[in-house]
């Protein structure tokens, strides 16, 4: 049974590292003693991994961080649990095929292994990347993800401001792109919102509700708490 809390982002306005969701990810976790990380979303590794280790461990949990395992794959198959965290989507996804370890993680999450993923590393846990708000800065072999849910995310959702006076695409006009060619559901996550799966439950949380888009139907609103797990059914 999967156990996965993709989180919009790793911070929220006022508030420290994973403190807006620090008492899910205790939930996710309770019982365990060690998280592998996955830090290649950003640049450098040590200093990311660094901040995690420090948050983790005012939380009681010892982390790992995969980049200096000499063998990744072997790395997620002895993991209790796995946290991707966030930054460029287009660059972690490309480490995560070249690492070999796309498969492993998807094993492991189909037997119950707790994963979680902040921005990039929600992202990746979709079926595709393809709704990500990053730059293309470097090509991944594919945008299929690992498809741990078969819905996609757009995290650090925006609403559109009609006040603005800004005339480039809303986050909405471009997931209305997307669905031009795709069929994929995408729930847009805003800053502070998170998706618990448990199984085939899905369950917003996080205070500040997401919008759900599908294609050819107009976007809904959910509050925290909205049971969605028919977008597992």
């Amino acid at each position: 049974m999967r156990q996965l809390l993709l989180i919009s982002s790793s911070r929220v306005h006022g508030t420290g590292y994973l403190d807006h969701c620090a008492e899910q990810v205790q939930d996710l976790l309770s019982g365990l003693h060690r998280v592998l990380f996955i830090p290649w979303a950003l640049a450098d590794h040590d200093a990311y991994a660094e901040t995690a280790r420090a948050r983790f461990e005012a939380m009681g949990l010892g982390l790992d961080s995969i980049h200096r395992a000499s063998s990744p794959a072997a790395a997620v198959e002895a993991a209790e649990a796995v946290f991707i965290g966030g930054g460029n989507t287009f660059r972690l996804l490309k480490t995560l095929w070249e690492s070999g370890v796309v498969e492993p993680l998807r094993r492991k999450a189909d037997a119950g292994m707790p994963y979680m993923g902040t921005s990039a590393g929600s992202n990746v846990a979709c079926a595709t990347i393809k709704t990500t708000n990053d730059m293309p800065i470097i090509y991944p072999p594919t945008f299929e993800a690992l498809a741990l849910v078969p819905f996609n995310i757009n995290p650090h959702y925006l609403d559109p401001d009609p006040s603005s006076k800004h005339k480039g695409e809303t986050r909405e006009t471009r997931i209305r792109e997307f669905h031009e060619l795709n069929e994929t559901p995408v729930v847009g996550l805003r800053e502070g919102s998170m998706l618990r799966i448990e199984g085939g439950s899905v369950e917003l949380r996080g205070g500040v509700g997401a919008r759900l888009f599908r294609r050819g139907e107009e976007a809904e609103e959910f509050s925290s708490g909205a049971d969605l797990s028919f977008l597992v059914g």
